[in-house]
């Protein structure tokens, strides 16, 4: 009996590991087809790396410190490659930083929200019945109140917080499209055949969603979560912008582009702040190319399943 049982989770084991493997190779196919899509996966690996190896050797001094005698330096004088803001900081440092504690913010959001709605997703859709009514309620809920005036109303209220402290009340109020989205995928598969055999075979629920379901829709969960770091880089500098984000003395991207509302900044020293915009645009933009070429692998995938 035991010998069965190993055989089984053996059996499931491979069987994921080739739809993992297929669907990478269906993913290279596609990104070879489309340059656009290959060129956003490039500059994305490149801001990465160079935006999380190179703050670790700016020291803080080089964005925290004022330097009066360079104030409202244009680009590529004195050796500042995108100038000075109005205390003097090199703004290609600033933008370093800021860029990096943006996505700080931003990827383990990513990461919050897609492990949460795939989770309640899950077992929502599979369980049905009253656990699914309960959490269905809970998300019309969420989704009927304005989630930005909260998240505003909550960041004044906390004091003296941390990047970790912007993730999780970001986090709190950002798991319900994932939710719905793969809750809706769930209720498809499991009136399939693989899943009603399974059931008869004596498999256990969390066997039959990890190990059966997940698999089939980790497709969808790559391509959704391209966009939703999309998504989520566009709420944080958002929040950034409007001064509810990180403190003043923690640059982030959207306190770059605050800069704008200066009216003299936004006209006569526009290196202070369109710089960051181009690069918010360029990360978004490349994230959604990426995930609708993510979403054209996983909904091919699916036509032949």
């Amino acid at each position: 009996m035991e010998n069965t049982k190993d055989i089984k989770v053996v059996k499931n084991k491979k069987i994921a590991d080739i739809h993992a493997n297929s669907f990478w190779k269906a993913a290279l196919r596609e990104f070879k087809k489309d340059k656009i899509a290959a060129v956003s996966v490039i500059f994305i690996v490149l801001i990465l790396l160079g935006v999380f190896i190179g703050a670790a050797f700016i020291p803080r001094s080089a964005f925290s410190n004022v330097d009066l005698m360079d104030t409202n330096l244009a680009p590529f004088t004195s050796g500042h490659i995108l100038g000075t803001d109005d205390g003097g900081r090199d703004e290609f440092l600033l933008m370093v930083v800021a860029a990096r504690n943006s996505l700080s913010i931003s990827i383990p959001v990513t990461v919050a929200v897609m492990a949460v709605g795939i989770f309640l997703g899950l077992m929502s859709a599979y369980f049905g019945g009253f656990f699914d009514w309960i959490w269905m309620r809970i998300t019309d809920y969420l989704s009927i109140i304005p989630t930005l005036m909260i998240l505003l109303t909550i960041l004044t209220i906390v004091n003296n917080y941390s990047i970790w402290t912007l993730v999780w009340v970001i986090s709190i109020f950002s798991w319900i499209a994932p939710m719905r989205f793969f809750r809706a995928l769930t209720f498809a598969e499991r009136e399939k055949d693989y899943v009603k055999a399974s059931k008869l075979s004596g498999s256990s629920p969390f066997s039959i969603m990890w190990k059966q379901i997940f698999p089939n829709l980790s497709s969808q969960f790559y391509a959704q979560s391209a966009l939703a770091f999309a998504g989520n880089i566009g709420l944080e500098t958002g929040i950034s912008y409007l001064g509810y984000g990180l403190p003043y003395t923690t640059p982030s991207l959207g306190t770059l582009v605050n800069k704008a509302t200066d009216p003299d900044v936004m006209t006569q020293s526009p290196w202070m702040w369109v710089p960051a915009a181009i690069l918010i645009l360029l990360l978004s933009v490349s994230l959604i190319f990426i995930g609708q070429t993510l979403r054209r692998v996983a909904d091919q995938r699916q036509s032949l399943a």
